[in-house]
């Protein structure tokens, strides 16, 4: 397993007279994990909603793995986007991950059921009635457990307390290393995020600002003329737009 590739073409989402995204053109390797970042109603969402097929795009092509994942129903199974909170998460907590099971080619049934042990996720509990912090840490075991060919994680971080986010960033690194695939990471918390991200995507209104591996563009740019950490160079690069 080395991940698939993304590539889109200028990208454009519409909702009415509002560009959620703005003629984005963007590559990402296969086998890589990626940061995608920048301020609320940036396009982070939209984005990974296009990746996971949640909707088309009003203009451009996107691929995943050389083909549109829209058209492609078994490609659909190797993909895996998870939200903050697990909002879209029904039944009992083992109803739930049974149904990832059978969806999941490549389902990690011992990953899953380590995470969901540690995290003290009761599995008879239903899901719409677990805190905000255990149904983002069950929509995390289940993003990391599907082991799909391009995992996305939006935002799932924000439900977590510091201790849980450590442990999620701990696991995430140790799986992405015995089992290399795509992963992106959408986040505020970019301090946090930023010591397991290889490449970094900074969107702000629909539109990418910045785009390249980590280090070289902590290396490239600066603020006010004095080299800045990451974070730095996304609220800098974001504020100028505003």
């Amino acid at each position: 397993m080395t991940g698939y590739g993304v590539d889109l073409t200028g990208v454009s989402v519409r909702y009415g007279a509002e560009r959620a995204l703005d003629n984005v053109s963007l590559t990402i390797e296969p086998g890589t994990i990626t940061g995608l970042l920048g301020p609320n109603a940036s396009g982070k969402s939209t984005l990974l909603g296009l990746l996971a097929s949640f909707r088309r795009p009003s203009a451009g092509r996107v691929f995943v793995g050389g083909a549109d994942p829209f058209e492609d129903e078994q490609r659909m199974e190797r993909i895996c986007l998870a939200g903050e909170g697990g909002h879209l998460l029904q039944g009992s907590v083992r109803e739930v991950l049974g149904l990832a099971a059978r969806a999941r080619p490549g389902w990690a049934a011992d990953l899953a059921a380590e995470m969901i042990d540690h995290l003290e996720i009761p599995v008879r509990a239903i899901v719409p009635q677990l805190s905000r912090g255990k149904r983002s840490g069950l929509a995390a075991a289940i993003g990391l457990a599907s082991r799909a060919e391009l995992t996305m994680f939006d935002e799932v971080q924000l439900g977590m307390d510091a201790p849980t986010r450590g442990y999620f960033y701990e696991r995430l690194l140790e799986d992405y290393i015995a089992h290399p695939r795509t992963i992106i990471i959408a986040s505020h918390l970019i301090e946090e995020v930023e010591r397991v991200l290889e490449r970094v995507v900074v969107l702000d209104r629909g539109r990418v600002r910045i785009d390249g591996e980590v280090e070289q563009v902590v290396a490239e740019h600066s603020v006010g003329g004095v080299r800045a950490g990451l974070q730095e160079i996304v609220i800098d690069a974001t504020r100028r737009t505003r």
